[in-house]
């Protein structure tokens, strides 16, 4: 079982009520879509978060277990659900505007933490907004160190700008993350926001010099690049679509990634360091068609199984 670890909010997508513009509500954040994904996938997963008792947090919850996340690590609040408006952009990243002081998902503390977890835990996976607002980044933090070298630890950024005050101190202590975990995925965007100018392979090489296992750099239409020790570099596609959204397209080849490596049970930080190149470029390509099929509809979206495997 894969343990998803974060936020859950509600995305506000864009969209038109007659001729008025308007906003649907989707379930979202992104390692909750990471979660949501695993379950389609048909990947044996648990979501750790915290949402709130309202309206929204009960959609959230339920859509949870309507695809098939276990719920044995979720908490629940007094505090409102987090909200998100989405600002989409033809070709460009979407962005976001958030509205999520003291909300549930971000009140989440270290006694909401498992005491320990069941061997049947094979990994557990990291990203976004969790990982910057406290105090669920402190708390996510301290699991993250107590389980290092227990099992596996995926990592993905997503990062969100606004949200960041000091671009300094947060890269300081992504550093001080990429150190513990064993298999980061970044987007080229997250990349150069973060080090502005540098390439990325560069930016791959340094990360797994400082512990990482594989480092996974996703580009949008452009395709996936993936990096492992040694000098090992493989190169996939993107797969041309008929594009309605990219909300959710890299929390679903996150999920994409996590599924091929615990189907061809090389889901350990001791498989991930021995990965053949042969091997990584058939998860990219995987993980590739799971985030396609997700920018095919509005929202995020994920596709199913049977979808993904088909043809």
């Amino acid at each position: 079982m894969i343990v998803v670890c974060g936020e859950a909010l509600i995305d506000f997508t864009p969209s038109r009520s007659g001729t008025e513009p308007g906003y649907l509500c989707h379930p979202g954040g992104s390692p909750y879509n990471v979660a949501v994904a695993l379950g389609r996938l048909e990947v044996p997963v648990a979501f750790l978060g915290k949402v709130s008792h309202d309206f929204f947090g009960q959609q959230l919850r339920r859509h949870l277990q309507a695809n098939g996340v276990d719920l044995r690590y979720l908490r629940e609040g007094a505090e409102p659900t987090a909200l998100a408006f989405v600002h989409l952009e033809g070709g460009q990243e979407p962005c976001f505007t958030f509205y999520g002081e003291r909300t549930a998902d971000r009140m989440l503390f270290p006694t909401d933490l498992p005491v320990t977890f069941t061997p049947e835990i094979q990994a557990l996976h990291f990203g976004s907004l969790a990982l910057v607002l406290e105090p669920i980044a402190s708390t996510l933090e301290e699991l993250m160190c107590r389980e290092q070298g227990r099992r596996l630890l995926s990592l993905d950024p997503n990062i969100r700008p606004a949200l960041i005050a000091d671009r300094r101190r947060y890269r300081n202590r992504l550093e001080s993350w990429v150190e513990r975990v064993d298999l980061i995925k970044a987007s080229a965007a997250d990349l150069s926001w973060l080090s502005p100018g540098v390439p990325i392979e560069q930016i791959a090489r340094q990360w797994l010099d400082r512990g990482s296992k594989a480092v996974i750099i996703t580009r949008g239409a452009e395709g996936a690049v993936g990096f492992l020790p040694g000098g090992t570099r493989v190169q996939v596609p993107g797969i041309s679509v008929r594009v309605v959204d990219t909300v959710g397209a890299g929390d679903a080849f996150t999920a994409g990634l996590l599924a091929w490596l615990y189907r061809k049970a090389l889901l350990h930080p001791e498989q991930i360091k021995r990965l053949r190149p042969a091997e990584l470029t058939q998860a990219l390509s995987y993980a590739s068609r799971v985030a396609a099929l997700t920018c095919t509809r509005a929202g995020a979206y994920p596709p199913h199984r049977w979808e993904v495997e088909k043809g």
